[in-house]
């Protein structure tokens, strides 16, 4: 799968997947339009309703006549033409609901070759997203899913954090990781990722709470505070 990474606002990404005419996450339309370079765009998937994912899907709609843009009922959004559920598939990709940074977030999973899942703000590079709607037993159980996925399988995230998200980690438990752009993969979140080891004695210790998602709710409280 080729996929290109479209810098969108401040920190954002959106993907533009030119084999199958689709767009993920487009947060403004003319950064997405500069990378189509006239390529013709069939459809828009997204990820979760913020406006930092969505904001573009209404003047690409008005461009795109017949565009068909995907996301949650759960939390729908302007534009929203076809509903997501999670274990469902659109143009060979799994939709895994992974609830937590908002009530009706999904990710993106393709299993050919050595995958490929867009996670939107439910997993970072060394982070996770904000507990907005949900609690931190739902973003662990939703973490979870990510977290058993194929090692090899390339990680694109909504947004680059890995500058402040190393500093957190080096803060909390000291990790050997250089910040980059996307992708990542699941093995090296799982080995460099807190927030995928709230069953790991080590972060239990640092953070000074009981295994599991106290652990997380630890975590969590003070990356909000970082």
């Amino acid at each position: 799968m080729h996929v290109v990474p479209i810098p969108c606002l401040t920190d954002n990404y959106a993907y533009w997947l030119p084999e199958i005419g689709v767009v993920i996450d487009p947060s403004e339309a003319a950064p997405v339009l500069a990378a189509l370079d006239g390529a013709p765009l069939r459809a828009i998937w997204a990820t979760h309703h913020h406006p930092d994912h969505v904001g573009g899907v209404p003047e690409l709609a008005e461009r795109f006549r017949g565009l068909r843009v995907f996301g949650s009922p759960i939390r729908p959004f302007p534009g929203l033409t076809d509903a997501l559920a999670d274990g469902g598939e659109v143009d060979g990709a799994r939709v895994i609901g992974v609830p937590g940074h908002t009530l009706g977030a999904v990710a993106f999973h393709f299993t050919a070759g050595d995958g490929e899942v867009f996670v939107g703000d439910t997993l970072f590079a060394m982070g996770c997203g904000r507990l907005f709607e949900g609690d931190a037993a739902m973003m662990v159980a939703s973490l979870s899913r990510l977290r058993d996925l194929p090692g090899t399988t390339q990680v694109w995230y909504g947004h680059d954090y890995a500058g402040k998200n190393l500093a957190f980690t080096d803060s909390v438990l000291p990790c050997v990781r250089t910040p980059a752009p996307p992708p990542g993969t699941i093995e090296e979140e799982r080995e460099t990722n807190l927030f995928l080891r709230w069953d790991d004695p080590k972060v239990a210790d640092a953070v000074g709470a009981p295994e599991g998602v106290q652990t997380f709710a630890a975590l969590r409280s003070k990356r909000d505070r970082f």
